[in-house]
């Protein structure tokens, strides 16, 4: 099994990080607006982006301030049944942030494109959790024209 990997700095408590995890309003305000479900333990959230598709992901884990896992029950087919984690860890003024999407069946141009995206929607939530103004998508960075 192959996993995405990215390391975040974010100048933030770990609390403050954790709420844009585990909201609805701070998911959307950096992944995509359009951000549906329950984020408890459990229950599913589902993010949908536009024509280009949805995911929905079952909320398996929840430790505040410290931890959030999903695990892919709908989207891509590449993405089912993979996890996506986030661990965060206080750092002074920082809050680190070890993100993992875990649970690839084989390395692939796709894996590349998500390992790329994911970074650029980290890189919303960073913005969204320092300024209140991330980018999600559908302002998000395009990184290719057949691809976004």
């Amino acid at each position: 099994m192959f996993s995405i990997l990215h390391r975040v700095g974010i100048k933030s408590s770990t609390h403050g990080v954790y709420g844009a995890l585990t909201t609805l309003p701070g998911l959307a305000a950096w992944w995509t607006t359009d951000t549906r479900g329950s984020t408890a333990a459990g229950e599913v959230i589902e993010f949908v982006f536009g024509t280009r598709g949805y995911m929905k992901m079952k909320v398996i884990e929840l430790d505040a301030d410290r931890r959030v896992v999903w695990q892919v029950v709908d989207g891509p087919l590449d993405w089912l049944g993979s996890t996506i984690g986030f661990d965060l860890k206080q750092e002074g003024e920082q809050t680190t942030l070890l993100f993992k999407h875990a649970g690839w069946k084989e390395q692939s141009e796709f894996m590349h494109h998500c390992s790329t995206k994911w970074a650029s929607f980290l890189l919303s939530l960073k913005a969204s959790v320092e300024s209140g103004k991330g980018l999600p998508f559908p302002e998000d960075v395009r990184i290719s024209l057949n691809w976004d």
